[in-house]
Protein backbone atom coordinates (compact mmCIF):
# COMPACT_ATOMS: atom_id res chain seq x y z
CA UNK A 1 0.00 0.00 0.00
CA UNK A 2 3.13 2.35 0.94
CA UNK A 3 4.87 1.97 -2.76
CA UNK A 4 0.99 2.88 -4.18
CA UNK A 5 1.11 5.74 -2.12
CA UNK A 6 4.13 6.70 -3.22
CA UNK A 7 4.00 6.14 -6.82
CA UNK A 8 0.75 8.19 -6.71
CA UNK A 9 2.72 11.40 -7.19
CA UNK A 10 4.72 10.44 -10.09
CA UNK A 11 1.61 9.03 -11.56
CA UNK A 12 0.27 12.28 -11.39
CA UNK A 13 2.94 14.13 -12.45
CA UNK A 14 3.24 11.65 -15.60
CA UNK A 15 -0.77 12.00 -16.55
CA UNK A 16 -0.34 15.83 -16.24
CA UNK A 17 2.54 15.89 -18.43
CA UNK A 18 0.59 13.85 -21.20
CA UNK A 19 -2.96 15.57 -20.51
CA UNK A 20 -0.82 18.99 -20.56
CA UNK A 21 0.65 18.21 -23.96
CA UNK A 22 -2.48 17.38 -25.50
CA UNK A 23 -3.77 20.61 -25.54
CA UNK A 24 -0.44 22.12 -27.00
CA UNK A 25 -0.12 19.05 -29.39
CA UNK A 26 -4.03 20.32 -30.39
CA UNK A 27 -2.58 23.61 -30.68
CA UNK A 28 0.68 22.87 -33.10
CA UNK A 29 -2.03 20.88 -34.94
CA UNK A 30 -3.98 24.11 -35.65
CA UNK A 31 -1.65 26.18 -36.07
CA UNK A 32 -1.22 28.02 -39.30
CA UNK A 33 1.57 26.33 -41.63
CA UNK A 34 4.34 28.70 -43.44
CA UNK A 35 6.35 28.82 -46.51
CA UNK A 36 9.45 26.39 -46.52
CA UNK A 37 11.18 29.37 -47.75
CA UNK A 38 9.65 31.96 -44.74
CA UNK A 39 10.17 29.21 -42.10
CA UNK A 40 14.09 28.87 -43.51
CA UNK A 41 14.74 32.53 -43.48
CA UNK A 42 13.52 32.84 -39.83
CA UNK A 43 15.66 30.19 -38.78
CA UNK A 44 18.75 32.17 -40.88
CA UNK A 45 17.28 34.83 -38.55
CA UNK A 46 17.61 33.23 -35.50
CA UNK A 47 20.68 31.38 -36.21
CA UNK A 48 22.39 35.07 -37.23
CA UNK A 49 21.52 36.24 -33.83
CA UNK A 50 22.92 32.69 -31.65
CA UNK A 51 18.66 32.41 -30.65
CA UNK A 52 20.09 28.86 -29.56
CA UNK A 53 21.85 30.47 -26.53
CA UNK A 54 18.68 31.26 -25.13
CA UNK A 55 17.68 27.55 -24.69
CA UNK A 56 20.63 25.14 -25.45
CA UNK A 57 20.55 24.00 -22.10
CA UNK A 58 16.56 23.37 -22.10
CA UNK A 59 16.47 19.27 -22.35
CA UNK A 60 19.40 19.22 -19.12
CA UNK A 61 17.94 22.10 -17.20
CA UNK A 62 14.15 20.29 -17.64
CA UNK A 63 15.56 16.77 -16.72
CA UNK A 64 17.29 18.82 -13.23
CA UNK A 65 14.03 20.38 -12.20
CA UNK A 66 11.74 17.64 -12.91
CA UNK A 67 14.37 15.48 -10.92
CA UNK A 68 13.88 17.82 -8.00
CA UNK A 69 10.28 17.67 -8.19
CA UNK A 70 10.29 13.83 -8.51
CA UNK A 71 12.76 13.79 -5.20
CA UNK A 72 10.68 16.43 -3.53
CA UNK A 73 7.97 13.99 -3.49
CA UNK A 74 10.36 10.68 -3.24
CA UNK A 75 13.34 11.65 -1.39
CA UNK A 76 13.72 7.69 -0.83
CA UNK A 77 14.31 7.76 -4.57
CA UNK A 78 16.75 10.17 -4.48
CA UNK A 79 19.91 7.92 -5.16
CA UNK A 80 17.88 6.10 -8.15
CA UNK A 81 16.79 9.30 -9.40
CA UNK A 82 20.15 10.90 -9.49
CA UNK A 83 21.59 7.99 -11.26
CA UNK A 84 18.99 8.43 -14.06
CA UNK A 85 19.00 12.01 -14.76
CA UNK A 86 22.21 11.66 -16.96
CA UNK A 87 20.17 8.95 -18.78
CA UNK A 88 17.42 10.49 -19.25
CA UNK A 89 18.81 13.96 -20.90
CA UNK A 90 20.51 11.69 -23.31
CA UNK A 91 17.36 10.15 -24.30
CA UNK A 92 15.58 13.12 -24.31
CA UNK A 93 19.02 15.07 -26.15
CA UNK A 94 18.16 17.21 -28.78
CA UNK A 95 14.88 17.97 -28.40
CA UNK A 96 16.12 21.47 -27.63
CA UNK A 97 15.20 22.18 -31.50
CA UNK A 98 11.64 22.11 -30.93
CA UNK A 99 12.41 25.43 -29.53
CA UNK A 100 13.85 26.54 -32.37
CA UNK A 101 11.65 25.54 -34.74
CA UNK A 102 8.69 27.33 -32.15
CA UNK A 103 10.67 30.54 -32.53
CA UNK A 104 10.61 30.16 -36.33
CA UNK A 105 7.00 29.68 -36.36
CA UNK A 106 6.88 32.95 -34.22
CA UNK A 107 8.79 34.62 -36.40
CA UNK A 108 7.10 33.82 -39.76
CA UNK A 109 3.76 34.45 -38.20
CA UNK A 110 4.93 37.89 -37.58
CA UNK A 111 6.88 38.36 -40.95
CA UNK A 112 5.77 37.81 -43.86
CA UNK A 113 8.22 35.61 -46.27
CA UNK A 114 10.10 38.38 -47.95
CA UNK A 115 10.30 40.55 -45.17
CA UNK A 116 11.83 37.64 -43.49
CA UNK A 117 14.58 37.41 -46.67
CA UNK A 118 14.89 41.39 -46.32
CA UNK A 119 15.60 40.90 -42.83
CA UNK A 120 18.26 38.15 -44.02
CA UNK A 121 19.23 40.54 -46.13
CA UNK A 122 19.81 43.25 -43.41
CA UNK A 123 21.75 40.73 -40.80
CA UNK A 124 24.19 40.11 -43.35
CA UNK A 125 25.18 43.41 -43.89
CA UNK A 126 27.74 45.71 -42.27
CA UNK A 127 24.76 47.11 -39.85
CA UNK A 128 22.73 44.72 -39.15
CA UNK A 129 26.56 42.50 -38.63
CA UNK A 130 26.80 45.92 -35.86
CA UNK A 131 23.21 45.30 -34.65
CA UNK A 132 23.84 41.64 -33.79
CA UNK A 133 27.67 42.19 -32.48
CA UNK A 134 26.28 45.17 -30.52
CA UNK A 135 22.75 44.76 -29.13
CA UNK A 136 23.29 41.91 -26.70
CA UNK A 137 25.80 45.28 -24.66
CA UNK A 138 23.00 47.58 -25.70
CA UNK A 139 20.38 45.71 -24.28
CA UNK A 140 22.29 45.04 -21.18
CA UNK A 141 23.33 48.90 -20.50
CA UNK A 142 19.31 49.54 -20.89
CA UNK A 143 19.02 47.60 -18.35
CA UNK A 144 21.35 48.55 -16.00
CA UNK A 145 19.91 52.37 -16.62
CA UNK A 146 16.90 50.74 -15.70
CA UNK A 147 17.13 49.37 -12.73
CA UNK A 148 19.33 52.58 -11.45
CA UNK A 149 16.18 54.64 -12.03
CA UNK A 150 13.93 52.59 -11.01
CA UNK A 151 16.02 52.43 -7.67
CA UNK A 152 16.79 56.32 -7.86
CA UNK A 153 12.89 57.04 -8.60
CA UNK A 154 11.72 54.49 -5.90
CA UNK A 155 13.48 57.09 -3.32
CA UNK A 156 11.76 59.83 -5.46
CA UNK A 157 7.97 58.01 -4.90
CA UNK A 158 8.77 57.57 -1.32
CA UNK A 159 9.73 60.67 -0.44
CA UNK A 160 6.41 61.99 -2.14
CA UNK A 161 4.11 59.35 0.01
CA UNK A 162 6.28 60.60 3.57
CA UNK A 163 5.19 63.95 2.24
CA UNK A 164 1.41 63.06 1.76
CA UNK A 165 1.69 61.21 5.32
CA UNK A 166 2.73 64.12 6.74
CA UNK A 167 0.25 66.59 5.64
CA UNK A 168 -1.86 63.96 7.43
CA UNK A 169 -0.18 64.47 10.34
CA UNK A 170 1.36 61.16 10.37
CA UNK A 171 5.24 60.81 10.32
CA UNK A 172 6.70 57.84 8.32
Amino acid sequence: MKSVLKMLPVAGLAMGLAFGAVPAAAQQAAAPKYSPAAIAAAKEILAMKNANVMYANAVPGMVEKVKGALIGQNLNYQKDLNELAPVVAQQLAGREKEIGDGMAQAYAAQFTEQELKDLVTFYKSPLGQKLITNEPRAIEQSMAFTNSWAQSFSEVVAAAFRAEMKKRGKDM
